[in-house]
């Protein structure tokens, strides 16, 4: 093993990212008042009959998916399906809109077609700077749709496109991520026990 091997292993362990992960997660308390609007928000949505959209690229691309099935099958508790749809599932649907328009328009133009007034839709972004994911949050606040940030770092361009935005203080991409779906699975929890189905 080469001297600079044994310098990347020294520096990189389980306590070094477990200390890393906790610390973060002592802040997620500050972030509780946005957290329960959101919550709040999602389950005025579904009451009236709208439905939770979500979008994000790559890791937050999986969380999106992740987060729609646990709507749309169950959370803890055997109960009927919400209404959840994530926006990145539909390969037909991104290929022909990259191909046919560009990627900044694979999730906006899926707003704008499936979305209507009511609706909800939670925009992830570790940094909120990803243009299909700006362009998505510009097309739901175009048709009176509700608009939340899951967001990273500052915010980026996305904190002030949002109606409400919930920022990961941190700057570590896997600890965002790691801090996103857990508050993703908080959020279900809430809305959960708000519709009386937990």
């Amino acid at each position: 093993m080469s001297v600079m091997a044994d310098e990347i292993n020294a520096r990189v362990s389980l306590e070094t990212h477990l200390q890393e992960h906790l610390s973060l997660f002592r802040t997620l308390s500050g972030l509780a008042e946005s957290i329960e609007e959101a919550a709040e928000w999602i389950v005025q949505a579904l009451l009236k009959g709208n439905k939770l959209m979500l979008c994000g690229n790559g890791g937050s691309a999986a969380d999106c998916q992740h987060l729609a099935a646990e709507f749309t099958g169950r959370f803890v508790k055997d109960r009927k399906p919400l209404a959840a749809l994530a926006l990145s599932t539909d390969s037909s649907a991104l290929t022909c809109i990259a191909n046919d328009y560009s990627f900044d328009e694979v999730f906006s133009r899926q707003v704008l077609g499936l979305g209507r007034t009511g609706d909800c839709l939670l925009a992830i972004s570790t940094s909120g700077n990803s243009r299909n994911v700006i362009r998505a949050a510009e097309a739901a606040r175009s048709m009176g749709i509700r608009t939340m940030g899951l967001l990273g770092r500052d915010g980026g361009l996305l904190r002030g496109l949002c109606d409400l935005a919930v920022v990961v203080p941190s700057t570590t991409t896997a600890r965002i991520q790691e801090a996103h779906i857990f508050i993703g699975h908080t959020l279900c929890a809430m809305i959960e026990s708000r519709l009386g189905l937990g």
